[in-house]
């Protein structure tokens, strides 16, 4: 027996994961029908009451039965609106209060965007889905499209597909096959919906052969020039998913027979398109790093470590790694130009960490038990990352610069390994190395990649979930992250907020050393007993247990030493004694 073989619904999910931007949603009238907006035989049915009362007629329990009666025919909702409105501008004017909002509806969150118009703007987001054709006047997808920050290229006559950005560059491709309801070339008549325009039959086509398609809330029976074009369309290149609630009618049925559809049964479109969007994701989050993977990964490392023929293997491990990562960093799905939104950054973030997370324990370990020959293989590491990162394509600055934080994870797990280890002579070397940036200068590591030197909106971070009212978000963020990761890399250690601390606190001492001596000297007979040179700090300012006991160690004799003799203040007491200062009222000022 099939495992999923009786389960459509995980069918069409594995087939939305791993076919993205295959599949074209086409949606009717029910998908909106939970927002209080009218289907059109709803719309019929009011439209006769409307009409009965017009002329004298009592309120009816059954005005279908009263129309037969009266008419000797089904009510039709195209004749109606052709007998009591001759001109398009007419409909579209009678429409229009079926779907805009009263300031009421409004106010009872009425006419919005539903769960099944949010569920498929996320999987538009997620890049699962880039095509959408809609028979609905209303403007509730694309709204939810906004909502979730996608701004889609918006089809809803001839004139707009003349003009509109070409179907393969589009991010959301939305085609409002009748149009609009605040355009009067709307299209909802007999013999208007008998025929679409060339143009039109030409984008159905290529849609219909090229795409698979998912819909949902169209009845398939009424719109015949749309019908017209799923029968003329032969090839079957991917599925087609037909979801409806109870029994179809005949014209769906035929449209289902002739593309050979998997028929899905529903409770709803909320429900429906809910389901889909939250397997797809769990999907998505089921490809994460298995963490059995880097297990495997760290143990392979610390193996090879020790020996001194065992680079060609290193290389292979580290070679896999960073091209996987890579290739992550350059996905379709981290487009630079996708609008910003908080739940995109928390996506972005927790990509790239879980992508980076082999990278950057490998890292840790090249730090804490590498040997010399090692250190030159870590920087070429984080060269490597950031020349990847830096590629500026265009875009929104805050997703073009995300693409550097893999690099900056590196720099803090190589950095944190040299902590532990003690290597405070590399670690100054690493602070003081040049990487290139793709059209700009070399810059220091410090400089470029350190706290607010690679991100000056630091605020930012407090979107991330629990960081709202921290001062130093990005070093919190980063000390909880690298928590979670040090464990049976770093080896024994009874105070990690300690260690991190030296490391942040060391990096302060990196930039602030830029500064040339009689400089400093100046600006500190001037300072008044303020900060006089800038640098960095992170959450070891606010800690006073960790930042007094740091201070009392680079005061005292014993690390004082180390740290000068790996050229750290360039050397220079008096320098440090500066550093010292000056870090104290930086310190003070953050407590404060």
């Amino acid at each position: 027996m099939s495992l999923i073989g009786s389960d459509p619904r995980t069918q069409l999910a594995f087939s939305l994961y791993e076919n993205k931007g295959v599949y074209a949603v086409m949606i009717g009238s029910g998908i909106s029908r939970t927002a209080s907006i009218p289907t059109g035989w709803e719309i019929t049915l009011d439209l006769v009451r409307r009409i009965g009362l017009a002329q004298g007629e009592e309120e009816q329990d059954d005005w279908a039965q009263w129309y037969r009666e009266k008419t000797g025919k089904e009510p039709n909702y195209s004749d109606l609106l052709a007998d009591i409105a001759i001109s398009p501008e007419e409909r579209r004017s009678i429409l229009h209060s079926y779907i805009e909002p009263t300031e009421q509806e409004a106010q009872d969150g009425l006419k919005v965007p539903t769960a099944a118009h949010l569920a498929i703007a996320d999987l538009v987001k997620s890049g699962h889905v880039r095509v959408i054709i809609t028979t609905n006047f209303d403007r509730l997808m694309e709204n939810a499209l906004r909502e979730k920050g996608v701004e889609p290229t918006v089809i809803s006559s001839v004139d707009a597909l003349a003009g509109a950005e070409p179907l393969t560059h589009s991010r959301c491709y939305l085609l409002k096959i009748h149009g609009d309801y605040k355009d009067a070339r709307i299209l909802n008549t007999d013999e208007e919906l008998s025929a679409y325009p060339e143009e039109y039959g030409v984008l159905l086509n290529r849609i219909f052969d090229e795409h698979g398609l998912i819909v949902c809330g169209w009845s398939g029976e009424w719109d015949h020039a749309l019908r017209a074009a799923i029968l003329r369309v032969p090839a079957r290149r991917y599925p087609v998913f037909w979801a409806s609630r109870g029994r179809v009618g005949d014209g769906a049925k035929e449209l289902i027979n002739h593309r050979r559809a998997i028929e899905i049964q529903i409770d709803g479109a909320d429900e429906f398109f809910g389901s889909i969007a939250k397997k797809v994701e769990i999907l998505n989050l089921s490809r994460q790093e298995n963490p059995i993977k880097i297990n495997l990964l760290i143990d392979m490392v610390k193996r090879a470590l020790p020996k001194q023929d065992s680079f060609i293997q290193l290389d292979d491990i580290v070679s896999g790694e960073l091209g996987h990562l890579s290739n992550n960093i350059n996905s379709s799905d981290l487009s630079a130009m996708q609008a910003w939104s908080k739940e995109e950054f928390n996506r972005r973030v927790s990509f790239y960490e879980s992508s980076a997370e082999g990278v950057v324990k490998i890292g840790l370990m090249l730090g804490r038990w590498g040997r010399d020959e090692h250190r030159l293989w870590a920087l070429e590491i984080l060269k490597n990352l950031v020349s990847t990162g830096s590629k500026n394509n265009g875009g929104n600055t805050v997703w073009l610069n995300l693409r550097l934080y893999p690099a900056v994870l590196f720099f803090y797990g190589y950095g944190l390994g040299l902590v532990r280890a003690e290597k405070w002579g590399e670690l100054h070397k690493l602070f003081r190395e040049k990487v290139v940036f793709d059209g700009r200068d070399a810059q220091l590591v410090v400089r470029s990649l350190f706290l607010e030197a690679w991100n000056n909106n630091t605020g930012l971070w407090r979107e991330l979930e629990g960081l709202e009212k921290r001062r130093t978000p990005l070093s919190d963020h980063l000390y909880d992250l690298f928590s979670s990761w040090k464990n049976g890399l770093v080896g024994v250690d009874l105070n990690f907020e300690v260690l991190f601390g030296r490391f942040e606190m060391l990096g302060s001492l990196a930039y602030f050393e830029e500064n040339e001596l009689l400089e400093l000297e100046s600006a500190y007979q001037k300072s008044n007993g303020q900060i006089f040179a800038g640098m960095p700090l992170g959450r070891v300012g606010w800690n006073g247990t960790v930042h007094n006991g740091l201070i009392k160690a680079l005061e005292a004799d014993g690390w004082r030493a180390q740290i000068l003799s790996a050229e750290f203040a360039d050397g220079h007491s008096r320098k440090l004694d500066l550093f010292l200062e000056n870090f104290k009222r930086a310190c003070g000022r953050m407590l404060w």
